[in-house]
């Protein structure tokens, strides 16, 4: 009984962390074409699949056009955010290449941590 017992409390544990690093704050600082980063920055194109490791990643296919919205800055640039048709998620800058600019002169904000969060329809989902 007390080995269940274990077992459960075990698999609690692990939840809890993986619910954890879901909602980590990814980069302390972004860097937008706005304040508010609410003007699209360029269109890009995938060079290869994506799937991203959470709900808070936009997947894609090699090919197709992604809107970047913003750029996290400083601690961990390689990841960009943008939109694909209604999805929206960050993505490695590494798996696509800038087709137009749209802003040259970036603003660098500091994010937040509802930056980092999962948007499913119009609700957050706090993992």
């Amino acid at each position: 009984m007390s080995r269940i017992l274990d077992q459960r409390i075990f698999l609690l544990v692990i939840s809890f962390l993986t619910s954890l690093q879901s909602t980590k704050v990814l980069s302390e600082w972004k860097k937008c074409g706005d304040r508010e980063c609410e003007t699209a920055m360029s269109r890009v194109q995938a060079t290869t699949d994506y799937l991203g490791p959470d709900c808070r990643y936009l997947n894609f296919k090699t090919g197709e056009e992604i809107m970047v919205y913003s750029k996290l800055s400083r601690k961990n640039e390689n990841l960009w955010t943008g939109s694909k048709g209604k999805d929206f998620g960050y993505f490695p800058k590494d798996a696509v290449k800038v087709e137009e600019v749209f802003i040259a002169e970036e603003v660098e904000v500091l994010a937040k941590e509802t930056d980092f969060l999962c948007l499913h329809g119009d609700k957050y989902a706090f993992e």
